[in-house]
C-alpha cells in the first residue's frame, strides 16, 4: 500500500531565484516533517498546488519531474489559474469556510461564484488524484480546501480507502446552517472512509449537523472513533489532536546559539518578566483582545509597571488582502496607544515584532519568556502553545491559554485557561502567573510537557493511520479518549 497525500499546497514551494529561474524551497511544519519519512520509506505521492499560478509557471511538472529520485516520493502538481486561486483559495476557502468555521459569520462573503470555483478546483484535484492513484493505495486528504474531494473521487468510481483530516475547527450546528451549500458539503464528506477532527467538540458538532440535516445517517460509538452509517456507506469519525515533535524543540533549545540568544534577551530586559505572544496575522488569533488585556493588567495592577514586558510577534499573512492590511494597521495603532500611555524612561511595555522568526530566534524567545500568552478567539489546535512548553527544558515558564483553542483539552491541567473575550479574566490570569512560585511553575510545566510527550506528532500519525486501515472498529487499538468532555464547549 502506497500513501497518496493530497493537500492544497505541496510540501515544497516554487520560487524564482535571482537569475529568474524556478527553484524548489522545502516547506516547514509538523505535518510535513511527520509525513516525509513515511513517504520516503514506503514510497508514495504528494499532490497539491505549487503556489505559482499557471500563467507564471505553465509546466510545473517539468520542474518537479525528478522529485521521486531526489526525495524518495513523487511531487505531483495541480495547476491553478489566477482566477481559480482568487475564487477557490482567497474566495470560498478563506472568505467563507475559514471565518464560518471559526464562528465569525460577520466576516463571511457568501459570493455564489466562489462555490462554483471551489467545486471546479476540487474536480481538478480529483482528476489529478485519480490519474495518479493505483488500486490499494491509501489517499489522505488534508483540510478545508478539499472537503468536496471525497465525493468527486467517488464520482470517478475510486474504491480506495480515502480519509480526510480537518485541521481547523468544525462549527456548531447553528453556525454551519448559515452555509448555503451545507448539504453538498456534508454529503461529500460522507464519501470519505475516515474523517479526523482535532477535538471531541469538533466531532460532536459534525455529528449534530448530520443528525439534523441528514436524518438517515445513523451514528454510534464511544471512545476515540465513532461510526456513521447511511447512504450505503460506513464512515468513521474520530478525534485525533495534532501535535509536534517535542524532541526537535528540546534539541533546538540546547543549541549554543539559542542559549546565547536567550541570555541576551533576558539581559536586555534587566530582570523584568517577559510575556510572549506569537500569532499569525489573522482576526481569529485575538491579538487586539490580548493587547487590551495587557493594558488592563497595567491599569489594574500598577505594581507590574516597569517590571513586565510583552513581546508580541505577528507573523505576516495574506498581505495582499485589504482587510488583513487594515487589521495590521489597527494592531500597530493599539500598540502605539498602550506604549504611549505607559512607557517610562528605560521601559517600553510592548515590543511589537512584525516578522517571521527564523533560525534560533523563535526557540530563543520561547526559552526566554516567563509566560506564553496564547489566546486565540477560536483555533483548531494551536501548536505555539505546545512549542513553548516543548522548549522549556528547564521545566520553568507558565502557559496562559485560551479555552477556545483545541490545545486546551490536552493542556488544561497545567495551563491557566482563560476566555480571550474577558479582559479582566485574562489580566487576572497574567497577574497570577507573574506571581506564581517557582515550585508551582515547575509542577505545572512538567504536567504540560508530559502531556505533549505522550501525544506527540508520531502518536497522532500512528493513531490516524491505524484507524484508517483497520477493517472494523474492533481492530482499532483502544486509545483513551484523551480530550476530556469537561472542557468541551
Amino acid at each position: 500500500m502506497n500513501l497518496v497525500v493530497v493537500s492544497n499546497r505541496l510540501p515544497f514551494a516554487v520560487a524564482r531565484n535571482e537569475g529568474g529561474s524556478w527553484t524548489l524551497e522545502p516547506g516547514s511544519g509538523g505535518l510535513v516533517r511527520a509525513l516525509r519519512p513515511v513517504l520516503q520509506n514506503r514510497g508514495g505521492r504528494w499532490i497539491g498546488w505549487t503556489g505559482a499560478t499557471q500563467e507564471d509557471l505553465p509546466d510545473a511538472g517539468e520542474l518537479l519531474g525528478g522529485s521521486e529520485r531526489e526525495f524518495g516520493y513523487r511531487l505531483i502538481p495541480v495547476a491553478l489559474t489566477t482566477a481559480e486561486v482568487e475564487g477557490f483559495y482567497n474566495g470560498f476557502s478563506n472568505e467563507i469556510v475559514w471565518p464560518l468555521f471559526h464562528d465569525m459569520i460577520d466576516v463571511c462573503n457568501f459570493d455564489p461564484s466562489y462555490w462554483a470555483t471551489y467545486e471546479a478546483v476540487n474536480q481538478r484535484f480529483a482528476d489529478v488524484t485519480a490519474e495518479n492513484t493505483r488500486p490499494g493505495d491509501f489517499i489522505w486528504v488534508h483540510d478545508y480546501h478539499l472537503m468536496r474531494l471525497g465525493g468527486a473521487l467517488r464520482e470517478r468510481r475510486l474504491t480506495n480507502r480515502i480519509a480526510l483530516f480537518l485541521h481547523i475547527p468544525f462549527p456548531p450546528l447553528d453556525m454551519f446552517l448559515k452555509l448555503p451549500w451545507r448539504f453538498q458539503v456534508l454529503r461529500s464528506l460522507l464519501q470519505y472512509d475516515l474523517i479526523g477532527f482535532q477535538t471531541v467538540r469538533d466531532r460532536r458538532n459534525f455529528t449534530q449537523c448530520l443528525r439534523l440535516l441528514l436524518r438517515e445517517a445513523r451514528i454510534e460509538g464511544k471512545g476515540a472513533v465513532w461510526k456513521v452509517e447511511g447512504f450505503g456507506r460506513t464512515v468513521r469519525v474520530g478525534a485525533f489532536p495534532i501535535s509536534i515533535d517535542i524532541r526537535e524543540f528540546e534539541q533546538l533549545s540546547a543549541r549554543p546559539e539559542v542559549r546565547e540568544k536567550i541570555r541576551s534577551l533576558r539581559e536586555d530586559e534587566s530582570g523584568r518578566k517577559i510575556i510572549l505572544g506569537v500569532d499569525r496575522l489573522d482576526y481569529t488569533k485575538g491579538i487586539p483582545q490580548k493587547l487590551k488585556a495587557f493594558r488592563n493588567l497595567l491599569t489594574r495592577f500598577p505594581e507590574h509597571r516597569g517590571k513586565v514586558t510583552l513581546f508580541q510577534v505577528v507573523v505576516p499573512s495574506r498581505e495582499d488582502v485589504s482587510s488583513y492590511r487594515d487589521h495590521k494597521v489597527a494592531l500597530e495603532r493599539l500598540v502605539g496607544q498602550i506604549n504611549g500611555q505607559f512607557t517610562t524612561s528605560g521601559w517600553v511595555p510592548i515590543h511589537y515584532l512584525y516578522r517571521t522568526l527564523e533560525g534560533p530566534r523563535l526557540p530563543a524567545y520561547y526559552g526566554a519568556a516567563d509566560i506564553a500568552l496564547v489566546t486565540p478567539l477560536k483555533d483548531g489546535m494551536n501548536l505555539v502553545a505546545k512549542e513553548y512548553c516543548a522548549s522549556r527544558v528547564d521545566d520553568d515558564g507558565v502557559l496562559v491559554l485560551s479555552e477556545f483553542a483545541g490545545a486546551a483539552a490536552q493542556l488544561q491541567r497545567g495551563a491557566f485557561l482563560v476566555n480571550p473575550f474577558d479582559e479582566d479574566g485574562v489580566a487576572d490570569a497574567l497577574h497570577a502567573a507573574i506571581g506564581l512560585p517557582a515550585e508551582d511553575r515547575a509542577f505545572r510545566m512538567r504536567r504540560l510537557r508530559r502531556a505533549i510527550r505522550e501525544s506527540d506528532i508520531y502518536r497522532w500519525l500512528d493513531t490516524f493511520l491505524e484507524a484508517a486501515v483497520a477493517r472494523e472498529l474492533a481492530d482499532f487499538p483502544r486509545v483513551e479518549d484523551y480530550l476530556p468532555e469537561s472542557v468541551i464547549r
